[in-house]
């Protein structure tokens, strides 16, 4: 029997800044300068959490994705939990100001379904490239 492999939108993140290493003659981006404006979290309903975040500076959706996600994270552990699952993200961008309303599930135990995310894994990566979290 194979085992999925679970992939979240932090490691892809992850994985595209790594991807970039190579020399290129393409004209040189502008530096990443993200600037996390904040978090508002909100319990909906025992272990079912939505978190609003705002940043500017993302070159895209995935990195307000990001974001909400090591929020999600850090929320888990603070709750004394190790895991979350994603539900849903809506992202909007606006004037240069990205919005994303996620909500995520947490538990003690690994949860079933295919967007799991260990809470610890995830603040040490946070951390390790910057990303804020509550």
């Amino acid at each position: 029997m194979r085992q999925a492999v679970l992939i979240s939108p932090l490691a892809l993140a992850l994985a595209g800044a790594v991807s970039g290493c190579e020399q290129s003659d393409a004209p040189k981006q502008a530096a990443f300068k993200p600037e996390y404006q904040g978090v508002n979290t909100r319990l909906l309903d025992g272990d079912l959490v939505n978190f609003q975040v705002k940043m500017t500076g993302a070159r895209d959706s995935a990195d307000v994705d990001a974001y909400a996600q090591c929020a999600a994270a850090q929320y888990a552990l603070i709750r004394g939990y190790g895991f979350a699952r994603h539900l849903r993200t809506s992202v909007l961008e606006e004037g240069g100001l990205w919005l994303a309303d996620a909500v995520y599930t947490i538990s003690p135990a690994l949860p079933r379904g295919s967007k799991t995310i260990d809470a610890e894994v995830t603040v040490s990566a946070c951390a390790e490239n910057k990303i804020p979290t509550v």
